[in-house]
């Protein structure tokens, strides 16, 4: 087995690994079906080959040749390291400056098979979210890292490590792009065949830009989502003895279960892979499993009756369990079900993310490689299905909405009924979560803020904790009555977070706070750092998915009406704002969440040390990354960005932002036109 200082030796080359290719052991993600012609897969080769030196293409060229044909995909199995891929304390990385260190912490937490959803094929989540597009590509990166000094940025170019270029120190020591492909070419079609190509990847979010830690991030949005949503639907913060329904326990969605119980409520999830389904199990966050219809109606029965907080999941195809609940209703009158949605990859519909109700998952995964035309057919009537059933369910009065996965923009694409009459390009018959429930949050300057403590140890974790509640408990003393409820339920959240067993991976916490908050907190875990209450440096982070950093008008930008949502000036501007305030590393990716070309999106990482020059670091960038996007929205028209900017500026007498003006008379825009 590898040690971390061979890791960081560069590639190993003489002797080269043995070829053990794919580990039976692991999950591994579906094949791909690039379509690539005969002189394409030859440029596929030849591009992959490129990192070694021509006295091995001999050898490497066959195993390249069969991956490809077979995976769709040269992934370069045989260099895939032996050693345990976990996020080792900092100190223990071969590297000459700590921020170097902790970004390795960082990538290697991604990549740890108790976090990554296809760790061999280096997919932290979403079915095809990359770290990198190859092993050798790893293996560069964490050469560089090692080498690199303090007047040295990294350049990553979709996975592949163009190199250490001269920088300044104030420079961001990694620079992270993915997915940057002309407008015009940016299809899921040129994307196959670019992937295969080797010339590009899917960062997702967080998996491009090493700021992934364990579905414990989407479990906290996801608690605040259906909280509010009973706040809005139901009417009540108390959701004893209402019942969620949703679909995916793979990665991000394998919060969804944790996150019922925690919100107090029955969560039902259906997922069609028995191995995310006993993972989830095995790691306490799904409480039960079931594959029988029967049984799953029975124990949401008894779960109403006990107002007992249940997280149950249905081995079986979210399809079947929406249809059964219709019957249930149809043969009692009893609605089982109160709130519902979908966490299925519907980004990547067609290679992994749905898998249609009329097959089995063997067969589903067999004929979307062997019949990829068929495959789609058969994906987009079982879409119709799945939203009929949603819709008369709905009709009888269950609350409906899209959490951002694409699903109701497929759903469209596949002819089902979700259109909703004189709506607008964004809208659908369902509201997206942002535009009903998490927009206005986003709006007051709340998302999710993250760290992680690289010393691995839980006691700093706790440390942060007890100072991030502090932090909030003090601020939310002197804030308007909206946002204290926020903060409360975040100051909550923090309290439970350690007593339901958050953390899988690194030693990380996140929580849903504004500006003021962020900025806190930041400055109060460096003074931590510094006077050694933290044994080690603290990486603060956030999900791409925030206030500023994500241009998507199906999700984070559907609530932008004034036609500005299909725009990714905000998202841009960020990372480049970023970058230049303090960012330990910055990454600008293109898809995200609802998929590739449908959304522009980025984020930073930022290593507190400890020092005053890290503090001065975080109070300028973080600044900018909330304000940036709470100018955005307000200039929009949004009415709580428009409050909490002003505050903003109250408060910092050097920010001047741009104010609109709003027609108060819309008969003027009448006469005018007429």
């Amino acid at each position: 087995m590898e040690t971390l200082k061979k890791l960081c030796g560069g590639l190993p080359l003489n002797p080269l690994p043995p070829n053990n290719g794919r580990d039976p052991s692991m999950p591994h993600a579906p094949v791909r079906t690039p379509n690539l012609t005969a002189e394409e897969e030859r440029l596929a080769l030849k591009n992959a080959l490129r990192y070694f030196p021509p006295d091995l293409h001999s050898t490497l060229a066959p195993e390249f040749a069969q991956e490809l044909r077979q995976y769709g995909h040269i992934y370069m199995y045989r260099f895939c390291p032996t050693v345990r891929m976990r996020a080792y304390p900092i100190d223990q990385y071969p590297c000459k400056i700590r921020h170097a260190a902790a970004i390795m912490h960082m990538i290697m937490n991604n990549l740890d098979p108790a976090v990554a959803q296809f760790p061999q094929e280096l997919v932290t989540y979403g079915g095809n979210g990359q770290v990198f597009s190859n092993w050798a590509q790893f293996w560069l990166v964490f050469h560089y890292l090692s080498t690199m000094s303090e007047e040295q940025t990294l350049v990553m170019y979709s996975g592949h490590p163009l190199g250490l270029f001269p920088s300044l120190p104030s420079s961001p020591r990694c620079v992270i792009t993915n997915g940057m492909v002309i407008p015009n070419y940016s299809s899921r079609e040129s994307y196959e065949k670019m992937f295969a190509l080797g010339i590009t990847m899917y960062g997702q979010m967080t998996a491009g830009s090493y700021c992934y830690i364990g579905p414990q991030g989407i479990v906290h949005g996801t608690m605040l989502t259906v909280l509010n949503a009973g706040r809005r639907y139901l009417g009540t913060s108390d959701l004893r003895g209402r019942v969620f329904v949703t679909s995916g326990l793979g990665g991000m969605s394998g919060a969804q279960a944790k996150a019922a119980v925690i919100a107090g409520c029955v969560g039902v999830i259906a997922e069609v892979d028995e191995v995310p389904l006993k993972k989830r199990h095995e790691q306490g966050w799904l409480m039960e499993v079931t594959k029988d219809l029967d049984h799953c109606m029975k124990r949401i029965r008894e779960a109403r009756r006990s107002q007992m907080a249940l997280s149950l999941g249905y081995h079986g195809n979210i399809v079947d369990l929406w249809e059964r609940l219709w019957q249930e209703y149809e043969r009692t009158g009893e609605l089982l079900v109160d709130l519902g949605s979908d966490q299925t990859s519907l980004h990547n519909p067609f290679s992994g993310g749905y898998y249609p109700v009329q097959l089995s998952f063997k067969q589903a995964n067999h004929l979307m490689n062997t019949d990829p035309q068929l495959f789609k057919t058969t994906v987009h009537e079982s879409l119709c299905r799945h939203v009929a059933a949603i819709n008369k369910l709905s009709e009888e009065g269950m609350y409906f909405w899209d959490y951002g996965n694409a699903f109701l923009l497929e759903a469209k694409r596949a002819g089902a009924e979700v259109e909703k009459s004189g709506a607008g390009a964004t809208e659908f018959k369902y509201p997206s979560y942002v535009q009903h429930i998490m927009g206005d949050i986003f709006s007051l300057g709340f998302g999710p803020f993250r760290w992680v403590c690289t010393s691995g140890d839980p006691a700093d974790l706790a440390t942060t904790d007890g100072i991030a509640t502090a932090v909030l408990e003090e601020i939310s003393a002197s804030v308007t009555e909206l946002v204290r409820q926020q903060y409360n339920d975040n100051i909550c959240w923090i309290r439970e977070a350690g007593k339901h067993n958050m953390v899988v991976g690194s030693q990380a916490r996140i929580l849903y706070s504004d500006q003021k908050g962020r900025v806190s907190i930041a400055l109060a875990i460096n003074k931590a750092v510094s006077d050694g209450r933290v044994k080690a440096p603290v990486v603060i982070s956030r999900d791409h998915h925030d206030v500023s950093g994500t241009d998507s008008p199906f999700r984070e930008t559907s609530n932008i009406y004034d036609g500005s949502a299909f725009c990714a000036d905000m998202a841009v501007q960020n990372v480049i704002g970023d970058s230049f305030r303090g960012a330990t590393w910055v990454a600008l990716h293109n898809g995200g969440g609802v998929g590739w070309g449908e959304v522009m999106n980025g984020g930073f990482g930022l290593v507190l040390d400890g020092s005053e020059d890290a503090g001065k670091r975080a109070r300028t960038m973080l600044n900018w990354d909330v304000s940036n996007g709470v100018a955005r929205r307000c200039w929009s028209g949004n009415s709580n960005a428009h409050e909490t900017i002003q505050l903003t500026m109250e408060d910092q007498t050097q920010l001047r932002v741009t104010l609109p003006y709003h027609v108060q008379d819309e008969r003027i825009l009448y006469r005018a036109l007429h």
